[in-house]
């Protein structure tokens, strides 16, 4: 007969478990809040998956190495826009401070809202693709038909010279596509795609 109060080696072995389990449930828990911006953190420290880099000052030096950056444009169904560079390619030395604008349009009678992401490819170029200003780091609101010129400014890090595996890079893609965002009305699945062809 068990006394009231006085646990038995199994009811300790039953309490040990089921403490441990909570435990293990509240860490598993807390790591799945944190893995979305650990992985964006990780993402934008190292350039994986094409993810730029942001800088806020220009570098010290430019090396005699060029690239040419082509730029991609895109607008997701859903979002009424005309977007697209000013010009498709441009040629870069290492360190060497450019920037390009995009016209966006808006082809509506009612304001939109939109926002852009973005990557580079090759991923190996993500690390060092550096951008100052970008128009993809806020919400873009046009307000019926109008129009806007909005800038990137960004440069290749010289540094990627030392790196072995860029070193035969000569081309790098910034793609960058526009999703409804804020007010927009429209689901993303409706309209039609206004993107401009890719390259």
């Amino acid at each position: 007969m068990r006394l009231p109060g006085v646990k038995t080696p199994q009811m300790q072995r039953h309490l040990t478990v089921a403490t441990a389990g909570a435990m293990l449930a509240l860490v598993t828990l807390g790591l799945s809040f944190a893995a979305v911006p650990f992985y964006s953190w990780f993402c934008k420290a190292t350039g994986y998956g094409g993810t730029t880099q942001v800088a806020v000052s220009a570098p010290v030096r430019q090396i005699a190495r060029t690239f040419e950056i082509r730029f991609d444009a895109n607008v997701s169904p859903g979002l009424p826009w005309r977007f697209h560079p000013d010009q498709s390619t441009i040629t870069v030395h290492g360190g060497e401070v450019a920037t390009v604008n995009f016209h966006l349009e808006n082809l509506t009678d009612r304001p939109t809202t939109g926002q852009a992401v973005y990557n580079v490819a090759p991923d190996v170029a993500g690390g060092y693709f550096d951008k100052i200003v970008c128009f993809c780091f806020s919400e873009q609101k046009l307000a019926p038909h109008e129009v806007a010129d909005v800038p990137v400014t960004f440069f290749v890090d010289p540094e990627i010279d030392a790196d072995r595996d860029a070193r035969s890079l000569t081309t790098i893609t910034l793609s960058y596509t526009f999703f409804p965002s804020g007010d927009t009305t429209r689901p993303l699945a409706a309209g039609p795609d206004y993107s401009t062809p890719k390259l």
